[in-house]
């Protein structure tokens, strides 16, 4: 084992997921490469490494470093160049220079201890002074802390948030209870948490253990769409997770039910916060659930009104719908593509507005709320920015949930809201509706029960309509306009378990047999490349490519990194960076994967002007990086609403590509035609739901490149992995 002590000159690289940097070391005269993970470093600081030559085969010589410690520089020579670097933030070389003139060096003790003497240098106030002996303070703990939890081998920017939550007080809870933070900081899981109780010497069968074991189960399972978990199920899932006794997993189920941090019904097991947010909602949903009477005169005088004033031609089904939104306080609207749901709800909407209500309406996406301002003429919203999330977050056992300026004391001040494309709203999000809709306000829910379920937990509409607690219509009649588009036609032939032929005699359902992946990846790049946006009449950028599966030989994955290269080839007039095994280049088309509510955004004017500013980007959103700025260590993304968001480089765990995206992740969107692979896959996942789906995202054109006997087995497959939600059961308790 070698040992070196130098400055820091340059930070060549650093990825800020782990910490790994590559540095250059000034050693007296000699200029060293070194590689390793080095946690809070900055230029000027002057190391005592230890490690070994290695020789890499593109970058030559490097000094591999097995540890490492900081020391304090020893001349003024030392000291000015670290103060110089910009590692104290106020400092740079010209006052770095004064200082080290005034004190030489005895200029980094003279800042830690005595830093009123500060003042004395010109460019110094007394208050900058404390500042800067606060950021001394600061930085030592800060790094003494990173060193302790890099030998628990917890990247930089997780010691960082470990570090921001406890302060000091982290080293009792590494030392006591290590569980706290699976609960406590964002990032840190059951698992990291368990690997540091081991290393500490904490007993596998510790209380706080196997509680944190349950949870995490608990918390698996909402990320799977559960909002609870049937006991037996929980407990085979802890006893595989955590290798302990079922009676200790019983006994601290009994414990956390006791501390009310879950809820035992019957022989399911939820998570406090799912079971509250179902109650409650269940609640408030009835609560909607009021009549308004009209009379047989009025309605005939309405349907006039629709039909000849508007000139919208309604059948019976749509007719009926219009009443029941008219009549009752809560209404819900489902059907397939191309049954005229977009033409009742612009029917409903010119009665409300004739008699002067004011209507709001939304969609859980952005590119959803664009199409249904497009179809109906009017202004749409996400629910998000229609609720006013703001960039504060509640703490929940499960996660971080955003808080929204519409609430239950701060309620819409709407007389009718519509909400669209309600298959993908989960628990949290009707949770957060609800509060903020007024008693007095009429709430029009519109969804496709047959479309994939919300990401995230919960089963909202098909449990919602299941209940049958609140007036329903479903819409069956596929419209002339419609019946013309081979998309609809068989987007319904999938739904009823029919076989499609695949003989290409259609103008916009096309499937091209093939079956293997290098074939396969060739016709998509000429689809998208060359044929499709022509034929569609739409950019590059707006043909969705949309795969089943994240892994394998189609999976996103992969197609991300192939498109990339041939959609955005390399250029000199792009800047790229890589992110962990993430390469990001300006144009690269990209979304983001979670919903972040503190991430700012504005949209600025012609002149760069900023014409409004707001918080939150949430899963699903889909832009183009406009600039990677490699100064400011960030990079731009335009998003489709003109939103343009500026992430730190350490925040690009968000982002990923976009060429290519699951068919999950499409849900609610619409694309002018799309590109969909097919070779087999996991049963669970390859079946008639999600190629339903997937071809009813297409509005132009449907391309489908594959196994025809894959294509046919999924409209067979009716299987779905179940889905444990309790909203029908909370809402059939409280029916009267």
């Amino acid at each position: 084992m070698e040992e070196l002590q130098g400055y820091v000159d340059r930070i060549i690289f650093r990825n800020p997921d782990n910490g790994y940097t590559v540095l250059n070391l000034i050693c007296d005269e000699d200029e060293i490469t070194c590689v390793g993970i080095f946690p809070v470093v900055s230029e000027g600081e002057v190391l005592f490494v230890r490690g070994e030559y290695t020789r890499h085969p593109g970058y030559g010589l490097q000094f591999k470093m097995a540890s490492f410690e900081t020391r304090a520089p020893e001349d003024a020579v030392s000291i000015e160049r670290y103060l110089a670097s910009g590692a104290v933030k106020g400092i740079g070389a010209k006052l770095a220079a004064r200082l080290v003139r005034e004190f030489g060096g005895d200029t980094l003790r003279i800042m830690e201890e005595e830093p009123e003497r500060l003042a004395e240098v010109k460019g110094i106030s007394e208050r900058m002074a404390m500042e800067i002996a606060e950021q001394m303070e600061e930085k030592k703990d800060l790094r003494d802390a990173m060193l302790f939890l890099a030998k628990y081998r917890i990247s930089a920017n997780l010691a960082a948030k470990i570090y921001q939550r406890y302060g000091d007080g982290v080293y009792r809870v590494i030392s006591e209870n290590p569980y706290r933070m699976a609960e406590e900081v964002p990032g840190v899981g059951f698992r990291i948490a368990d690997e540091i109780a081991s290393r500490v010497g904490i007993r596998t069968d510790s209380d706080y253990r196997v509680q944190c074991g349950i949870l995490y189960c608990l918390t698996q399972a909402a990320s799977a769409g559960h909002t609870y978990l049937p006991k037996e199920e929980l407990r085979r899932c802890a006893y595989e997770l955590l290798g302990v006794p079922w009676e200790s997993v019983d006994a601290q189920l009994a414990g956390l039910a006791m501390d009310r941090r879950i809820v035992m019904k019957g022989d399911k097991v939820y998570a406090a916060s799912f079971y509250r947010m179902e109650e409650a909602s269940a609640g408030m949903l009835h609560a909607l659930n009021c009549s308004y009477d009209i009379s047989p005169a009025e309605w005939e005088t309405a349907v006039k009104f629709i039909e000849k004033e508007e000139g919208l031609e309604l059948d019976q089904g749509q007719l009926e719908a219009v009443r029941q939104a008219y009549t009752h306080g809560l209404f819900l609207l489902t059907g397939g593509p191309g049954t005229g749901k977009t033409t009742t709800i612009r029917a409903m909407i010119r009665l409300f507005e004739r008699e002067g209500y004011d209507i709001f309406l939304a969609a859980p996406t952005g590119r959803a709320a664009k199409r249904m301002s497009e179809a109906t003429g009017y202004e749409a919203r996400t629910i998000h920015r229609m609720l006013e999330v703001n960039g504060a977050l509640v703490e929940e056992n499960e996660g971080r949930r955003g808080m929204f300026e519409r609430n239950a004391d701060n309620p819409l001040e709407a007389d009718v809201v519509i909400i669209d494309e309600m298959s993908m709203v989960d628990i949290t999000l009707l949770y957060a509706l609800l509060q903020a809709i007024d008693g007095d306000t009429r709430l029009i829910l519109v969804g496709d029960t047959d479309q994939l379920p919300s990401v995230g937990p919960g089963n909202v509409l098909k449990d919602i309509i299941a209940s049958g607690c609140f007036p329903t219509v479903t819409l069956q009649k596929i419209f002339r306009q419609a019946a013309e588009s081979d998309i609809v036609v068989n987007a319904h032939r999938i739904n009823r378990g029919e076989h499609i032929a695949a003989d290409n005699q259609s103008r916009d359902f096309f499937f091209l047999r093939r079956e293997r992946a290098d074939v396969i990846i060739k016709i998509i790049l000429q689809l998208v490349h060359e044929k499709l946006p022509a034929y569609v009449g739409a950019e590059e950028q707006d043909i969705q490519v949309l795969t089943p599966t994240r892994k394998g030989l189609l999976g996103v994955e992969r197609l991300n990194g192939i498109l990339q290269q041939y959609l955005n080839p390399p250029s000199a007039a792009k800047k790229e960076y890589k992110s962990g095994d993430r390469l990001f280049r300006e144009g690269d088309k990209v979304m983001q994967i979670r919903n972040n509510y503190q991430l700012e955004w504005e949209v600025r004017g012609k002149y760069g002007l900023v014409s409004e500013r707001g918080t939150g980007v949430f899963n699903g959103d889909v832009g183009v990086i406009e600039e990677i700025n490699e100064f400011a260590s960030s990079l731009t993304v335009r998003y489709e609403d003109s939103r343009a968001v500026e992430y730190p480089f350490k925040g690009l765990d968000e982002l990923e590509l976009a060429y290519a995206i699951t068919i999950h992740k499409s849900q609610g969107s619409e694309y002018p035609a799309a590109v969909i692979p097919l070779l087999p896959g996991p049963r669970m996942l390859m079946n008639r739901n999600l190629l339903y789906t997937a071809v009813t995202r297409a509005r132009k054109c449907i391309a489908i490149v594959g196994d025809e006997r894959v294509f046919y087995d999924m409209i067979d497959n009716t299987t779905q992995q179940k889905r444990y939600s309790g909203l029908k059961e909370r809402l059939l308790d409280l029916q009267i």
